[in-house]
């Protein structure tokens, strides 16, 4: 459904070294740079990272999550120790199993070193 999502940033730098280690946990390559934005390349899509083109600062939306699928719960726990190492905070519960509507997730919260939400998600066996 999508071709790629987007998050703003204060700080590029920054932001490529917390994404980097974190992309690489789901075996994605480290970011192409273009000027004042990055992307990250996978055979289901784009992640980009960008400075606001209209110069305004950076913020992140209330109430936004922009969750990132796993193969395992070990995945999703190296996804989060990868961006706590390396700038991120964690947030909502500890990572784990969690019940809804949808089924059993294990989900694992971040988030980025501008604030903005992030979510590693493993579906469960049935």
């Amino acid at each position: 459904m999508f071709s790629h999502v987007m998050v703003g940033t204060n700080d590029l730098e920054k932001s490529k070294s917390f994404y980097d280690p974190l992309m690489a946990t789901l075996n994605v390559p480290p970011s192409f740079v273009d000027g004042h934005r990055m992307f990250y390349m996978s055979k289901s899509g784009v992640f980009a990272v960008s400075a606001p083109i209209d110069g305004q600062p950076a913020c992140h939306a209330n109430g936004g999550t922009i969750g990132f699928a796993c193969d395992s719960p070990e995945q999703a726990d190296a996804w989060h120790a990868a961006g706590v190492a390396n700038g991120g905070t964690t947030c909502e519960e500890p990572p784990g199993v969690r019940a809804g509507g949808m089924g059993k997730m294990y989900l694992a919260y971040l988030r980025d070193p501008d604030g903005n939400k992030l979510c590693a998600m493993h579906r469960m066996p049935a």
